[in-house]
């Protein structure tokens, strides 16, 4: 297992910040971010029975994800999540980097193509209706 040398400093330096008590004003936020890699691809998906649909809300799959402690792939249950119009959810999935395989999140994504810039970056969701992005 590998984690990205560059991210996790800055993480932790983040972390130190604001458990040490630094004042940040309530609108401002962090979004951390730490890749990992590993050197096992996930297992084949298990199959789970898809539930009758259910107002207001989107099933989100099961997926495979990783358990650090135990060093092994988890299976993570399918579950609802709330709709959020506008947007479509992404599943989680495993992707091959050359450093081995990493999991890129479940999101939502504006499904009209919006949102994402240059390279594939993806802004997160609300930010490109602000002008954020």
């Amino acid at each position: 297992m590998k984690i990205r040398s560059r991210v996790l400093p800055r993480a932790i330096l983040l972390a130190s910040f604001v458990c040490g008590g630094l004042a940040v004003g309530q609108s401002a936020q962090a979004q951390v971010s730490v890749n990992i890699a590993i050197g096992v691809p996930p297992p084949a998906p298990v199959y789970e029975v898809v539930p009758a649909p259910r107002p207001g809300y989107v099933w989100a799959p099961g997926y495979w994800d990783w358990d650090d402690h135990h060093h092994k792939h988890a299976w993570k249950k399918g579950r609802w999540e709330h709709e959020r119009p506008g947007y479509v959810y992404e599943s989680p999935r495993w992707i091959q980097s050359r450093d081995g395989w990493v999991l890129v999140p479940g999101r939502w994504d504006d499904h009209h193509g919006k949102g994402k810039g240059p390279k594939g970056y993806h802004c997160p969701p609300g930010h490109a209706k602000k002008g954020e992005c």
